[in-house]
């Protein structure tokens, strides 16, 4: 498998937020977001074969109870599903962040699905009819949705995105409880300016809010 990066850090999105955990982050992805924050697995795909093997002993190395298998997009990795089986015989806790777009029956305890909504959409034509027609795959979303306990994620850029994620909601049938928005941006300074309005957003349609909190520690850089 080609991994971009394999880290110990604590989660900084979502419904586990700060929890100690061991990153796969592997490469390859079948989108191109616009704002992507890891370019280097998707724009500009880069990483190391290892074995399944190493990859299980580099996460046993830390001291954590639980593991995200990241990308990218790791639904489309080879060995997706023997990965998180080995993952699953060592007892650990999954979580898979994937757009939702491709579904494999891959050992999971947490289906983290972030949708792309239409302000991913990139400029480059090259990839911009690709993005447009995959982004949203809704078999897949409700595939997911029903084999997995999940949370559902929105990369939030500005006001008028509630639209779609409004329309997305109700059509999933989602809990409300189980969806998140979280500020778009890799910069502190401007996460915080969107995260004050968008909290105003969450307490006034019921979703949950989150932050990136490994941004407002470290900044935007990879390995954390």
């Amino acid at each position: 498998m080609k991994i971009a990066e394999l880290f110990y850090s604590i989660q900084g999105e979502g419904a586990l937020l700060g929890v100690p955990s061991v990153f796969i982050r592997t490469s390859g992805c079948n989108l191109r977001c616009s704002w992507c924050d890891t370019p280097y697995t998707s724009w500009h795909p880069e990483g190391t074969d290892l074995t399944l093997e190493q990859i299980v002993d580099e996460v046993g190395a830390h001291p954590a109870r639980h593991v995200v298998v990241t990308g990218g997009e790791p639904m489309i990795a080879p060995d997706i599903i023997p990965l998180t089986e080995r993952l699953r015989q060592r007892g650990l806790h999954i979580t898979v962040e994937t757009a939702g777009t491709v579904f494999h029956p891959v050992a999971c305890d947490l289906m983290s699905i972030s949708p792309k909504l239409a302000n991913s959409t990139p400029d480059d034509a090259r990839f911009s009819k690709q993005h447009e027609r995959l982004r949203i795959q809704p078999g897949v979303l409700a595939q997911l949705m029903a084999g997995y306990p999940y949370q559902l994620k929105f990369v939030v850029a500005q006001p008028g995105d509630l639209d779609e994620i409004r329309g997305l909601v109700e059509s999933l049938h989602a809990d409300r409880e189980h969806v998140i928005l979280m500020p778009e941006g890799v910069d502190p300074v401007r996460l915080r300016e969107r995260a004050l309005w968008l909290a105003e957003i969450c307490k006034d349609e019921g979703f949950r809010f989150s932050p990136r909190l490994h941004v407002d520690l470290w900044g935007d850089r990879r390995g954390v």
